[in-house]
């Protein structure tokens, strides 16, 4: 009877309250022991959560894997295939491997994904992720549905398995006056899962005494449909409802330069916060690293001028061949070496926490998550990890990250190899 109301919820709800009744009766975190007080000291990374197939019940079609013709060889918007042998349900597609069997792919909206991707966090020393909820997704109703529906998933997951969680805003596609409807999208979170309150939430991360959310996507000179007044206004209703605060911003915050506006406005606006993340993904290559690494001590100075918290980006590769057609702004993996290249040169730049992007994103090639070291064959053309490393080894590597970030290995450049 419980499942049968639970998951009418799921399907029908039209109103918050709903929301917050679902909550109530499905979420139970007073199991769980480990409270995350600091981001200080964790590899965490980014989670999208968005994918959809057309049988997983999200009336979604397959979402965030199709290309202009649908999902199959020659029309898709991934560059790399998941391994789903772990995953619990999968489901068919048109693709298929050199051997003539079926390539399945798994939904985000199916709670066993969620909790699969949680345990192997859990598995590989992964602290936790950033939530992602997309404020262009989250206006609609099929989008606010998956999101409330994958994010109580993970609440669930992050309790059982001990991992931290925290909320993250991207505001692509927000327009302006939009912040209004952010805050009261959070006010509903908070209620229902009572995350500023931590004996009741022990697995939400907090930061500076109080629970933490980030908003991502302020400062970009990619003619977006909202401005600084906007991110301002967010931030401070932020404040004062009790949260801390990270924000994600362009590569190139400090200057004003390149991705980023050229208005002075954007450092009042980061002052206000707790955390900074700029975003790397697709800045630099392995080669050109090097001489790209001084902004990170230069922007770790600027922040502890101000009492602000740094976040770096590390990222595994970048690739979206299949979603734009082109090879343009392709990052090489290189086994590993390139993610390694960044997480020792921050570590060695002094930085306390790591920003993973992303544990699950197949669209642009940043996955760390398990994916296939055989991938389908036909006009569609993937990435595979090499088999001698594995599909799970860029997990390991984050682990192994963890661990010299914990101080509990030595800082060491050379790539290390697995036993």
């Amino acid at each position: 009877m419980f499942m049968s109301l639970r998951n009418s919820f799921i399907v029908k709800y039209n109103f918050h309250i709903l929301f917050i009744f679902f909550c109530i009766l499905s979420v139970d975190t007073s199991n769980a022991q480990k409270t995350y007080n600091s981001y200080n000291g964790l590899v965490m990374a980014g989670y999208q959560g968005w994918f959809n197939t057309p049988e997983d019940g999200s009336g979604r079609g397959w979402r965030h894997l199709k290309g202009k013709c649908g999902f199959m060889p020659g029309s898709c918007n991934i560059d790399l295939w998941p391994d789903v042998l772990e995953y619990k349900q999968t489901y068919n597609t048109n693709f298929e491997f050199a051997d003539g069997s079926a390539a399945r792919m798994f939904s985000s909206n199916d709670e066993s994904t969620v909790f699969t991707h949680f345990r192997w966090m859990q598995e590989y020393g992964i602290d936790g992720v950033f939530m992602q909820r997309f404020v262009s997704e989250i206006k609609t109703k099929s989008g606010l549905r998956h999101f409330n529906k994958v994010l109580n998933s993970a609440m669930l997951a992050a309790s059982k398995y001990e991992r931290a969680i925290c909320i993250m805003y991207d505001l692509s596609g927000m327009k302006a006056g939009d912040a209004a409807y952010i805050l009261s999208d959070l006010d509903n979170l908070a209620a229902c899962y009572q995350i500023k309150a931590h004996s009741k939430c022990p697995s939400y991360l907090f930061h500076n005494g109080k629970p933490l959310v980030s908003i991502w996507g302020v400062g970009f000179n990619d003619k977006r449909m909202y401005g600084l007044n906007d991110a301002n206004q967010l931030i401070v209703g932020l404040k004062k409802r009790g949260f801390s605060v990270m924000i994600g911003v362009p590569t190139h915050w400090r200057e004003l330069a390149d991705d980023t506006r050229p208005d002075t406005a954007l450092h009042s606006v980061i002052k206000k916060c707790d955390i900074l993340m700029p975003w790397f993904v697709g800045r630099y290559n392995e080669e050109t690293y090097t001489g790209f690494s001084s902004l990170i001590s230069k922007d770790l100075a600027w922040c502890k001028e101000y009492h602000i918290d740094y976040a770096p980006l590390v990222f595994p590769g970048f690739s979206w061949k299949n979603m734009k057609g082109y090879d343009t702004m392709q990052t090489a993996r290189n086994g590993g070496s390139f993610f390694w290249q960044q997480i020792t040169g921050a570590l060695s730049a002094g930085c306390k926490m790591f920003y993973v992007a992303m544990f699950d994103e197949m669209d642009e090639g940043t996955a760390i998550f398990k994916t296939a070291t055989s991938v389908p064959k036909g006009e569609s053309k993937f990435i595979s990890i090499e088999k001698n490393l594995g599909s799970d080894y860029y997990l390991w590597l984050a682990g192994k990250a963890s661990e010299m970030l914990r101080g509990e290995k030595p800082i060491s450049h050379e790539l290390p190899v697995r036993r």
